[in-house]
């Protein structure tokens, strides 16, 4: 019995460590690019009108919207009790 507890927990542990290794990494890439996309706003090198600026800004906030909504997902399955 001790042995299955302990696998259970050691394979908890390598999933622990496996998201923090890629979501580590996946996030730095997000700030990377979209460091690079701020780059865009320089108007001296590029031409745009705010209908475009609203395009990318709202693409980008309905993406963030729905990673908020992936993460809560877990939280949210909590059953009812009194």
């Amino acid at each position: 019995m001790f042995n299955k507890q302990k696998t259970k927990m050691d394979r908890k542990v390598i999933k622990e460590e496996r998201f923090k290794r890629i979501a580590s990494r996946r996030v730095q890439e997000i700030l990377d690019k979209m460091r690079l996309l701020k780059n865009c706003a320089n108007k001296s090198n590029y031409s745009y009108n705010e209908e475009q600026v609203r395009k990318i800004i709202t693409t980008v906030e309905d993406e963030w919207k729905k990673l908020k909504l992936e993460f809560s997902k877990n939280k949210s399955k909590r059953e009812f009790s009194l």
